[in-house]
């Protein structure tokens, strides 16, 4: 694998976003899928909290900050291609937590991460307004410190978390582009006009969420709303989990054993770890 420096990855990474066709961001979850990702000719990847955390037998927001930036060293060392890290809340409500948390993930070898404005406390699931734009500006300090253009991606949450507000979510984006978020990222927005709203709002790049259920609109189409990053979260990883489920049930089920059906042989997963 040849030699890419950190800054070489984050100005590759910056890059992407500055072009009029969005790109395509997906997220693998151990090191043989970013492998894979990156042979298949991605020009980019991010973790997923939520599949890494799958993988570990865990709930999504149950691995902590030192498990899971010892992942992303594990990524950026298995691939050339920028990394941005899903570094949740970054681990704390404080902002003087979110700016450490932020410094490690820079000290960890990313092109960038994202910072979300939800709690994961059920009760009250998203920080207030003052304190979220705090949070940002803080990890955005942090960001303007270093000697290389480190992608900050700042998410309001409103959408995963039952609160389709709108007016509210764009009133936070527009906020975070203030306090120096480069990437903004409001995940659940799933209608063109919704999608077309945000973009128009803002100042920065926009990244979108396509769930696979929700997925009426095709790459080429958000393009054409502005859109200049897409992403799939937890989407391959829970692809590859069902696939997983219903095999393993077939199994158990019926005792069975014609699943190879679509398949890859060893060979070809192996081909693409050859040097």
């Amino acid at each position: 694998m040849p030699a890419t420096s950190q800054a070489d990855k984050a100005r590759a990474f910056r890059a992407l976003h500055e072009r009029s066709q969005a790109f395509l961001i997906l997220n693998p979850w151990n090191l043989g899928t970013a492998r894979i990702l990156e042979r298949l000719g991605f020009e980019a990847l991010a973790t997923t909290s939520s599949g890494f955390a799958f993988s570990r037998a865990q709930r999504d927001y149950a691995v902590g900050r030192d498990a899971a930036l010892a992942h992303c060293r594990e990524i950026v060392a298995a691939t050339c291609l920028p990394v941005s890290a899903d570094l949740e809340n970054g681990f704390g409500d404080d902002a003087e937590t979110v700016a450490e948390t932020v410094r490690q993930a820079a000290a960890a070898g990313l092109a960038g991460c994202s910072i979300e404005d939800s709690t994961s406390r059920p009760d009250a699931p998203i920080y207030n307004f003052d304190l979220a734009v705090e949070r940002v500006q803080a990890a955005a300090a942090v960001v303007a410190g270093l000697p290389f253009p480190f992608t900050l991606t700042a998410r309001a949450e409103n959408y995963l978390h039952g609160r389709p507000d709108l007016a509210d979510t764009i009133r936070r984006l527009q906020a975070f582009q203030e306090a120096g978020a480069n990437v903004l990222y409001a995940p659940g927005l799933s209608t063109r006009d919704e999608i077309s709203a945000v973009v128009r709002a803002v100042d920065r790049p926009v990244n979108v969420l396509m769930r696979f259920r929700e997925c009426s609109l095709d790459l080429t189409e958000l393009s054409a709303l502005g859109v200049k990053r897409v992403s799939i979260g937890s989407g391959l990883a829970r692809v590859a989990f069902g696939a997983f489920l219903r095999a393993a049930t077939k199994l158990r089920n019926d005792g069975t054993f014609n699943l190879a059906a679509g398949a890859p042989s060893v060979r070809e997963i192996e081909s693409f770890f050859d040097e």
